[in-house]
């Protein structure tokens, strides 16, 4: 007689080449709903109680992190396929602090708003934290990209 063998669960198997282990995939999903709880707590109220009409780019901004929001809450549930909404974040927060920050800083003119402004922004070492780099640089730079034709 065969002494019994133990089928590993599929939980506990690692998962196939190219795919992220379940413990990746909570940990995105903490990143989408720090980026989309942060937005709906901070942003959304904007949207929704303002007397009078807004300035111009007062108005584009608060509708963008709306929209940003609501892509953060779909990686709640795809939280793979939505990664590039996270690489967005890290994108134009990282530029913002390299382009705009960081010279006023070495310089010494940082005003209050820009101080404020740099400390919201960087909680993007949430995002940085929870973004699987590897995942992102084997498909993303490395992989061959779609057919044009």
């Amino acid at each position: 007689m065969k002494p019994a063998t133990t089928n590993p669960s599929p939980e506990l198997s690692p998962p196939p080449r190219g795919e992220l282990p379940l413990w990746r995939l909570h940990l995105l999903r903490l990143g989408y709903l720090v980026l989309g709880g942060g937005l709906a707590v901070y942003r959304w109220p904007d949207l929704f109680n303002h007397d009078r009409p807004w300035p111009l780019m007062s108005s584009v901004v608060t509708c963008m992190l709306v929209a940003m929001s609501i892509l953060a809450f779909f990686g709640l549930r795809y939280p793979v396929q939505m990664l590039p909404v996270l690489l967005f974040e890290v994108a134009w927060k990282l530029t913002w602090l390299v382009a705009v920050a960081l010279p006023l800083w070495l310089n010494q003119q940082m005003d209050p708003d820009t101080w404020a402004s740099a400390m919201e922004i960087l909680w993007v070492v949430v995002i940085l934290a929870v973004v699987p780099w590897r995942y992102v640089f084997s498909n993303f730079l490395v992989r061959r990209g779609d057919r044009w034709r």
